[in-house]
């Protein structure tokens, strides 16, 4: 994965200076004052380190009032390295901040709470904004979500109707199962619906959903349950929050038309629908940019729903450092570094959606990074605007993933993801682990 990684990075590169080129995006007010010396924090390698050198040279040459520099940090090492550098007086100003980390960062003060966006009319969605106690902290700089991508070849092999591409056509979680059932086929071309089927002969499964702990909470919200409280101050894991995961297990456990998964790593559409023996699996829009790194011919399919119609915002955030002496030219920067225009190549190439509201209500921007861009035009476009781009504004349908309303989630993530190692192969039950981590979940979130 790490390769790939840096295969989409240099990818992007090109992509990122042939859109900067063409528009600076929000250019800022251009005087002759003494410049502001600013330091922005990035994780990446020697390629992402000249794809990011590339775009604040787009910015600096815009105008003469803030010079920023790049502050390359390795991806893995990247949020121990800003922490200790916390209190040393040589922090960067801003920088890019992960997601588990940005509500912790700023109760740390590691982190300055700043609405870069204040008294900006065109703002970035709600649902991927921030927040503690109802105060906002950051944004994400690209809005994400999640859908249903699916192996062309093997459903024409099996005469049966692509997934549905609407909220009003979306399948029930019975029906994605019965279809799952309909492209799983062992050694002896036998489906689970067979007589004889030998669930451990299989040779290609119906569908994958990907178990990564934050990719699960969808399906609570789909059950009609959550994982915390809205205000981020206390562990629910509701009964239909534990029934619904449950089901996600017992695709492999109960039904056979899933692989098994040990849910330690993020398995999504390169370790399912990307090796060719799956036939369809849920992961994030991203994966629409991974077209120039495979041959699959796949489409896109919106989420099917248990009780209700669900998905979950995410996209990675930047923010302001509590040390730095230059807050307001730093949010200046981060609003001008946010803007669809400004980062239009990673939009381009597949692996960002646009954070503004504007970019989805109007139907010359809508045209640009959807219908005119290669990536998603092949999915075909009508597709990806119904189960993607019109779900992640859809206030009703789509919430905000945990991140941004709950503290300590990178914590509470390694619990559940070590824990839930034994529901994935029925060692225990969801209930029964749940039963057994509620405690330490609660300590954790109150810690």
């Amino acid at each position: 994965m790490k390769k790939i990684i840096k295969i989409i990075a240099l990818f992007c590169m090109t992509t990122i200076l042939l859109s900067l080129l063409g528009a600076c995006g929000e250019k800022p007010y251009v005087c002759t004052c003494d410049v502001i010396e600013l330091t922005f924090s990035f994780w990446g390698d020697a390629s992402e380190l000249e794809s990011t050198k590339a775009i604040l040279d787009v910015y600096n040459n815009a105008q003469d009032r803030i010079h920023v520099t790049p502050m390359q940090i390795p991806n893995h090492l990247y949020g121990e390295e800003i922490l200790s550098m916390s209190g040393g007086g040589n922090m960067p100003d801003c920088g890019m901040v992960n997601e588990r980390d940005t509500i912790r960062w700023a109760n740390e003060n590691i982190l300055t709470p700043f609405d870069i966006y204040a008294g900006q009319a065109i703002r970035p969605k709600d649902v991927i904004t921030f927040k503690d106690d109802g105060n906002i902290i950051t944004f994400s700089i690209a809005s994400e979500v999640l859908a249903l991508w699916f192996n062309r070849d093997l459903f024409d092999e099996a005469g049966i109707a692509y997934p549905p591409t609407t909220l009003e056509t979306a399948w029930t979680w019975d029906e994605f199962i019965e279809v799952a059932k309909q492209l799983t086929f062992d050694a002896d071309g036998k489906t689970p619906n067979d007589p004889g089927f030998d669930k451990d002969n299989i040779v290609q499964y119906g569908a994958y959903v990907n178990q990564w702990a934050w990719q699960m909470e969808v399906w609570a919200l789909s059950n009609g349950g959550s994982w915390y409280s809205q205000d981020g101050k206390s562990v629910v894991f509701d009964a239909a929050a534990i029934e619904a995961m449950q089901k996600v297990y017992d695709l492999h456990l109960v039904h056979n038309v899933a692989p098994h998964n040990s849910a330690q790593q993020d398995n999504g559409y390169f370790e399912s629908v990307g090796m060719g023996n799956v036939a369809m699996c849920t992961d994030g829009q991203w994966v629409a940019g991974f077209s120039a790194f495979n041959e699959i011919n796949y489409g896109v399919g919106i989420l099917p729903y248990m009780k209700q119609h669900a998905n979950i915002a995410t996209g990675g955030a930047v923010g302001i450092f509590a040390e730095s002496k230059h807050p307001e030219a730093a949010a200046e920067f981060l609003r001008w570094y946010s803007n669809p225009e400004s980062n239009f190549g990673q939009i381009e190439a597949g692996f960002w959606m646009p954070n503004r509201v504007n970019w989805y209500t109007d139907e010359a921007l809508l045209r640009r990074w959807i219908d005119d861009v290669e990536v998603r035009a092949r999915l075909p476009a009508s597709a990806f605007r119904t189960a993607i781009a019109e779900v992640a504004i859809n206030d009703t349908v789509t919430y905000p993933a945990a991140w941004y309303y709950t503290p300590n989630v990178d914590q509470l993530d390694k619990i559940l993801i070590s824990a839930l190692i034994d529901a994935t192969d029925g060692t225990k039950t969801v209930a029964q682990i749940i039963g057994e981590i509620r405690p330490l979940l609660e300590e954790t979130l109150n810690n």
